[in-house]
């Protein structure tokens, strides 16, 4: 149905990093979510009304707020599809996240309203009027939830975004709470025994457990998650495939909403280089990874010796002394000031989240070793973070 329903109403509907063709899907995909919810919310609650069965008229309001969350989905794609403005320069983007998380908290919410009243159930039971209608029905919903998954999930992940795919995981929880109260009716139908109140005790904890998950992945990108690393492997091999390009540092992804990154990075150049003709190669070079990659880029130069022997050998020994501490520290920006008694050895090194020792324990190890390797030779340490 869903992809029915792109040919006929999105234009260029496999353009899928496209802003305009990504508003469509996630429009389409909220209305059609909006719709099937509201049926599903009407069918379950009149036949959770006939069978007495709360743990039915709990998934029917289940279906009822998953309505809401398809409209906030919706609203999201709609409204983060502005153009930038005056006060949001950098367009608004971001709203898609928020309404991922709104999905999300909207799970955790249903998940707490179902554990009360399963707990209520299984202090209270009541007698449950197991007809055929609601073993119908139930399936039905599990179908309807499961092909809704499917086409979240799908396009989701084409479109990469959070919002979608925490819907999908919203109807993946669906269909295992339906599914769990199906189950519950057969053992009742079968055993005599009542234990609605226990599988929707189950179903609780699960729902609970998916919208944790769901807040989890989508205040992600909000806080400032670290960037896909094909992501940044594809910016580097871009940049360093230019031979006036000899290393790339601080490269930085932000992120204001699914297809609007900005990046900024520093390239060193040979400082013997034309200046003028190195600049036109970076403006290319921004240009290009533009085209590429669909974000705008930001490239500070760098000159660096490559030609001076003395620095190149001393940059080679610092190099090799720090790969001996730990092969993922990078080192960047090396110059070297030489004076009469002793040289100054100045750098920048790039050490992983993941390695937990002290900054200036890290710099006095690189300093002992240097000045044991050559006595003359004093460093001037600055230090960066970053994900291996």
């Amino acid at each position: 149905m869903i992809t029915l329903l792109a040919r006929l109403f999105i234009k260029n509907n496999k353009e899928y990093s496209s802003k305009k063709v990504r508003q469509s899907y996630g429009v389409m995909c909220g209305v059609l979510g909006i719709f099937l919810n509201v049926l599903l919310f009407c069918i379950k609650y009149f036949a959770g009304i006939l069978s007495g069965s709360i743990a039915i008229t709990a998934d029917a309001f289940n279906n009822l707020s998953d309505a809401g969350s398809s409209i906030v989905t919706a609203v999201g794609f709609k409204v983060s599809a502005q153009k930038p403005d005056i006060a949001h320069p950098f367009g608004h983007g971001r709203l898609e996240y928020i309404s991922g998380l709104i999905v999300s908290l909207i799970i955790l919410l249903v998940g707490i309203e179902l554990l009360k009243s399963s707990i209520s159930k299984i202090i209270t039971p009541t007698e449950i009027d197991l007809s055929s209608t609601a073993f119908v029905v139930l399936i039905i919903s599990i179908a309807v939830k499961s092909y809704m998954a499917f086409y979240n999930s799908r396009i989701g992940r084409k479109l990469g975004s959070s919002a979608m795919r925490a819907a999908a995981k919203d109807s993946i929880s669906d269909c295992l709470a339906t599914g769990a109260v199906l189950i519950s009716m057969l053992i009742t139908y079968y055993t005599g025994l009542n234990t609605d109140g226990y599988f929707g005790l189950l179903v609780a904890l699960f729902v609970l457990f998916t919208g944790y998950t769901s807040v989890r992945d989508t205040m992600s990108p909000l806080l400032g998650q670290p960037p896909d690393s094909e992501f940044v492997r594809g910016i580097k091999e871009t940049v360093l495939a230019h031979p006036e390009v000899v290393g790339i540092h601080d490269l930085i992804v932000h992120d204001y909403g699914p297809g609007r990154q900005m990046i900024s990075l520093h390239a060193e150049v040979p400082a013997e280089a034309d200046i003028l003709a190195v600049h036109d190669v970076i403006d290319n070079i921004e240009k290009e990874i533009h085209n590429k990659f669909g974000c705008t880029a930001v490239i500070h130069m760098d000159p660096i010796l490559t030609s001076d022997p003395k620095t190149l050998e001393t940059k080679e020994l610092v190099t090799a002394l720090i790969a001996d501490i730990d092969s993922r520290i990078t080192i960047h920006d090396f110059r070297i000031v030489t004076g009469p008694t002793h040289t100054n050895v100045i750098f920048d090194i790039v050490v992983p989240y993941d390695i937990k020792k002290p900054e200036a324990a890290i710099k006095e190890e690189i300093s002992e070793k240097v000045r044991k390797a050559d006595a003359t030779l004093f460093t001037v340490i600055e230090i960066d973070r970053e994900n291996a």
